[in-house]
């Protein structure tokens, strides 16, 4: 017996000008499904306070880009953001990226891609935020933040805002393979 259709949301750019639509779709899903874990990436924390402000009460995971991302010791996450994303209850994650730790490290040293690397490309053929999507369930799993056997709606972007969102069955690093999209609410049409 087929499963009941739901419809994919596809973008004509990419951006945050879909930010607030990506967030209202994720919304309606999570209500519907009753999904309780919502991660959603966030570098400068304006898409964080968003959705912290708009996922209130449920279990919502903010990863930002790893300290030192753009330059050594710094942190992209403005402060004002920190605060107002945990005045709204989210938590924030800030760790190294699933996809681009010792592999990136040796790409940039000897000129050459790692394994994680070529994962990351592969999924960017399905779009930026679908790469980030999978890659912060990832994190938010390692660091015990959502669980393995919860659905979550994980939210990213292409840049700056959000643009895609998912329902994926997360899994940890060492077993990413376990990983699932199970649907794909909205993303860019590329």
């Amino acid at each position: 017996m087929p499963l009941e259709m739901s419809k994919i949301v596809y973008f004509s750019e990419t951006g945050e000008k879909n930010t607030g639509d990506v967030l209202k779709i994720a919304k309606e899903r999570a209500e519907e499904a009753k999904v309780k874990s919502i991660v959603v990436a966030s570098t400068r924390g304006e898409t964080g306070v968003k959705a912290a402000k708009l996922f209130k009460g449920y279990n919502l995971v903010v990863v930002t880009h790893v300290t030192g991302h753009k330059s050594p010791d710094t942190q992209e996450l403005a402060e004002e953001n920190r605060r107002e994303i945990m005045k709204y209850g989210g938590k924030i994650l800030t760790t190294t990226h699933a996809f681009g730790g010792a592999g990136r490290a040796v790409r940039k040293k000897f000129n050459t891609m790692q394994v994680d690397e070529i994962m990351a490309n592969v999924l960017r053929m399905f779009g930026e935020g679908m790469k980030v999507a999978c890659e912060i369930s990832l994190m938010a799993t390692d660091a015990g933040l959502i669980r393995t056997d919860e659905d979550a709606i994980a939210i990213a972007g292409s840049s700056r805002g959000c643009d895609t969102a998912i329902v994926v069955r997360p899994a940890n690093v060492h077993a990413l393979f376990d990983l699932k999209v199970k649907e794909i609410l909205c993303k860019p049409r590329l």
